[in-house]
């Protein structure tokens, strides 16, 4: 990839992800109720916020096996 090039999108969500949003509130409520330790909401959110960036990356590149790469089916050379 030149310099000039666009990069792939990284492994997580925009922090605008509705999604992800939903899934930060809930851990931090967690964590206020004592329902879930600091460690667990992290874990929580890291593990939910990665898997929403894998489907907001299968979004913007279909058909590749890593964001911002060929198409499954081209060669890599």
């Amino acid at each position: 990839m030149t310099s000039d090039s666009p990069m792939p999108s990284p492994p997580f969500p925009s922090s605008d992800n509705a999604v992800l949003q939903v899934v930060v509130g809930n851990a931090i409520a967690s964590v206020r109720d004592g329902e879930a330790s600091v460690e667990e909401a992290i874990l929580h959110v890291t593990v939910h916020g990665w898997n929403e960036g894998h489907i907001q990356g299968e979004d913007e590149c279909p058909g590749c096996h890593f964001r911002g790469g060929l198409p499954k089916n081209d060669n890599r050379g």
